[in-house]
């Protein structure tokens, strides 16, 4: 790993369990074993880092949670294996995330202090709203989607279903519970469907 890729690494760990505000460039230095020159020498303040964190976040999202969905004929099917990876692939990875979902944690926390930031994070909730949106669409275009269901609704309980078993795991770390939650979304979704 070159020293920009641990850079970006540590970063990555040490926002997801103290956050952007209080992770100071040293603290990411002394856990790279750097300088400031090593650091300034590849991003120009902690704000750019964090840009490149956030890059780095979605890509791993991406990777857990979008593995395999391609290969998925139904949307709603693939509405479903994107709750299965995000529970088992995603909210487990406690290597890159060892504080949870960075993205709730930094919305969080920047909402009120660097409202730009928090902006930042916030368009990959539209953009994964978007995708659940697009999905329930083609469900109900294919007839398999219940008339009555409002699909902008669905896709709120969805996407708040899913940040809300985020948070509670992050907070209690109970598999227990998260599958509970997780089931609890999966029997939703199956209840505005027609078999």
């Amino acid at each position: 790993m070159k020293l920009k890729e641990k850079i970006i690494f540590e970063a990555l760990r040490q926002f997801s369990t103290k956050g952007f505000m209080a992770t100071s460039t040293a603290d990411i230095i002394d856990a790279v074993g750097t300088s400031k020159g090593g650091l300034y020498n590849h991003f120009k303040n902690k704000e750019q880092l964090f840009l490149e964190v956030l890059r780095q976040a979605r890509k791993i999202w991406r990777e857990r949670n979008l593995a395999g969905v391609e290969t998925i004929e139904r949307p709603v099917d693939k509405i479903k294996h994107i709750l299965v990876n995000y529970k088992d692939h995603y909210l487990a990875d406690s290597t890159n995330f060892p504080g949870g979902c960075i993205f709730i944690n930094l919305t969080v926390e920047l909402s009120d202090q660097c409202p730009h930031l928090a902006a930042e994070v916030s368009d990959g909730f539209a953009r994964f709203k978007f995708m659940l949106r697009r999905f329930f669409e083609q469900e109900r275009l294919a007839g398999m989607l219940k008339d009555s269901v409002d699909i902008d609704g669905v896709v709120e309980v969805v996407f708040s279903g899913l940040l809300g078993a985020c948070v509670m795991y992050t907070a209690d770390k109970s598999k227990s519970n998260l599958n509970q939650a997780m089931g609890a979304l999966t029997a939703y979704i199956d209840d505005v469907c027609i078999s």
